[in-house]
Formats: C-alpha cells, structure tokens, sequence
C-alpha cells in the first residue's frame, strides 16, 4: 500500500487502472477516480484470488488512459510481422469501477491516428523480440498518441471461431501461425498484400444487470433470426437446471455472446443496436426467471377480446389465433400449432394466448409467436391485447422486442384503443 501511494503522489495522478499481476478478462481491473478509491480497491483486491484462484499479493497501478481502446492481432515470421486483424472495443464503466465488456468490431478501414498504432504494434513485437508465432495486443490511443496496455504471445480469444473469422478476413490466427512456421514463401507472399476484409464483423456481450436465478436463454432462438448472425453461445440453462447469474463485473460474468458479421455495415449496427435494447429492456429474452405472473380475470379478458374483434371487423378479414376456442366472436380461429404460410393472407390477426404462456417453455412461447408475426400478410396488422402480452415472461417490452426483430412496425396506439400492441408487415 505504501508503494502504491508513494506512486501515486510521485506521478502527480488522478485516475489509476489496478489489475492482478497475473489474471484475464478483465478479472479484478478495477477503475479509481482518486487516491482513497485506489487505497480502498487494493484493501479489497488482496483480500480476494486472481482467475487462477491464486491469493493476490501483488497489484499493477498504472496511469489511466482515456481514448480508444483496440485489439491488434498479428503473427512473424523471421522477425517480419503481419496483422491479422484488429478490434475495437466498447466497454463500459460500472458504478463500482469495473470495467466490462459491451461489443468489439473490427476496424475495416484505418481512421485517424490508427495508422501510428499499427507501427508501435510492429515495435511492440520487436522490444519482445518475437520472430514467429503470434502476438495478441491490447493498445489506447490518448492525445498523446498509442500506448500499449498489455500484450501476450497468443492467439486473440474470445472464443472466436475459424468459421466467423474467415468470413471476415478470409483467413484466421491458426492457418496464419502454420504458414509462418511451415509456408514461409506463403507468409510472405500474403505479406505483401493490403489489408482488406470481406465483411464487417463484431461480438456482443451480454450484460447481466442483477443477480437473476435463470430457466432458459430464449436468446439462441432469437439472435439467429439477425441478417447478419453467424453464431451464439449462451450458458445452456433450464428448468431442472436453474442457474444462478451474478451481476456482470468482468468478461467471464458475462452471459452469452452473439457473433455477427455481414458486407454490410449499416445491417451490423442494427443489429448491435437491437441486441443492446433487448439487453436494456426486454431482458427476459436473454435470460429468464421463472414466470410470475397469475392468470387474470379470464372473462373479462374474453368479453375485452370479442369487443375487441368486432371493433377490427370492419378492416377485413381477420384470424384469431387462440390456445382455445372462443364462442360467439365470427372470426375465423385457428391453434397456433396450426399456423403455417398456407394461411397467412389476412388483413389482421389477433393472438389470445393463456395456458401457452404457462404450460410451454419460453423458447417454445417465442417460436410461437415469431411464426405467429411471420404470418401476416404484407400490409396486414397483429392485434396483442393486455390480456396476452402480460402473461409473456418478458411482458409487453419482450413482445414487441419479438415484432422488431422481424423489422415490423410497432404502430402509434389508437386513442381509443389501450394496452393493446398493434404492429404492422412492411
């Protein structure tokens, strides 16, 4: 402690980065805003174990850099280095000063100043005296220009695949790392060319805001729908398995990632854009608790349902898909598990969804429902009354995260009508 605050007051510091000697994923990193934060995080890290489960006797304090923060990958060959391919994170800052991970996208293009970091990559690699194999950097760039944050003599983790990063690059880590060894005509060869990616590619992490005592990742069913998926991997959970998730305070808390990569820019930053507000409002299609919601008030649902019907009734024909049969409405009315393309010519459909919503699983509940919105016609209208979308484990704000992950139009509600989810087929 005494070093760390001698340090401290020596460089003239403000905000310092404290991570383990010896750890990963950002595993025990914290961010202090000032001296008594930094001295009240060491208290505490050298009360607790690395990723290892190694005592912490020693901390790093460095100096906090505030610009932009990358990943530079690259493999030698007699002393001659190549980029294989670089990132660039967003992180986010927690309250308690833990740094964890939002999305990391590759750099297609180089903007300003990213140049400059290439070339202190090559000298990186050269201090370390690396003349084969790879290197995985972790580099910012401040006003000042790069600054190396760590680096090792790896491949980039992460747990990208050879699949997702060939469609990126046309090449990953391992098959450069064997030409480098094996092919060196080839690796020089490949040396000479530009760098140039086939696609864009990013990867997101899920961040779990609280403890939640989990039954089921809907999230596989669901980011597959994207144009631009290539993969997901969630903690497998289920019913007989419940897992307990604690809130996310580094890499290794986080709950699942989704890979995606297109030509595409614009479609990879829907489909971020989309992931980030499920995760921020419709949590429950991440990761689910067991539903806790009671059946209502079931006829004054019905009597709410069939006035609701009669009022679309002037707006042509219609189709009620129901869990059961409802008397006196004049509607045509079909099970959801008798829904197929065959039917789905009509102006508007209005789901009454009861027992689905507590006998199925959730993942069944969300096929459900997407065959349901894949079904409607070009032009037509899905009616989800109160009655419906409050017994989904993900309320209304995970049923109409459902409707724009098909790119339907959540409709402005009509004055006269309320608690009802109206949507729309482009």
């Amino acid at each position: 402690m005494d070093e760390a605050i001698e340090f401290y007051d020596a460089e003239g510091l403000k905000e310092v980065v404290l991570k383990p000697t010896s750890s990963a994923g950002s595993v025990g990193v914290h961010i202090c805003s000032n001296k008594q934060e930094m001295i009240s995080a060491l208290e505490d890290s050298f009360s607790k174990t690395n990723l290892y489960g190694e005592a912490l006797s020693e901390m790093l304090v460095q100096e906090c850099i505030v610009g932009d923060e990358y990943i530079v990958n690259t493999v030698s060959c007699e002393g001659m280095h190549r980029v294989t391919l670089v990132w660039k994170y967003n992180k986010i800052k927690t309250a308690e000063g833990a740094i964890i991970y939002d999305t990391c996208e590759t750099v297609n293009e180089l903007n300003i100043a990213e140049a400059e970091m290439i070339e202190y990559a090559y000298d990186v690699a050269d201090a370390m005296g690396i003349q084969y194999g790879p290197v995985h950097g972790e580099y910012m760039i401040d006003e000042n220009g790069p600054v190396l944050i760590e680096v090792n003599c790896r491949p980039c983790g992460g747990g990208m695949t050879a699949e997702f990063l060939d469609k990126i690059a046309g090449h990953h880590e391992t098959d450069c790392i064997l030409d480098a060894y094996l092919k060196p005509d080839h690796f020089k060869e490949k040396l000479k060319q530009k760098y140039q990616l086939y696609a864009y590619g990013a990867v997101k992490f899920f961040i779990v805001p609280d403890e939640i005592a989990a039954i089921a990742s809907p999230m596989s069913n669901i980011s597959v729908k994207l144009r631009s998926h290539v993969k997901t991997k969630m903690v497998d959970v289920n019913e007989t398995d419940m897992k307990v998730f604690p809130k996310t305070k580094d890499l290794f808390g986080s709950c699942g990632t989704v890979f995606l990569a297109h030509k595409d820019y614009d479609v990879i930053q829907n489909n971020i854009d989309y992931l980030r507000n499920v995760e921020k409002h419709a949590f429950p299609l991440v990761l689910s608790e067991k539903n806790p919601i009671n059946k209502g008030d079931l006829q004054n649902d019905l009597d709410n349902l069939k006035e609701l019907i009669k009022s679309n009734s002037k707006y042509g024909t219609g189709l009620l898909v129901s869990d059961k049969f409802v008397d006196g409405c004049g509607i045509l009315q079909l099970h959801p598990d008798e829904i197929s393309p065959v039917v789905s010519g009509f102006d508007y459909i209005i789901l009454n969804l009861n027992d689905i919503m507590f006998e199925y699983k959730i993942d069944d509940i969300v096929k459900i429902l997407l065959n349901c919105f894949e079904n409607v016609k070009t032009g037509g209208v899905i009616i989800i009354p109160k009655s419906s979308y409050q017994l989904f484990n993900g309320g209304r704000r995970g049923v109409e995260a459902l409707i724009k992950l098909l790119d339907l139009k959540i409709e402005l509600p009509p004055y006269h009508i309320k608690d009802t989810i109206v949507a729309s087929k482009r």
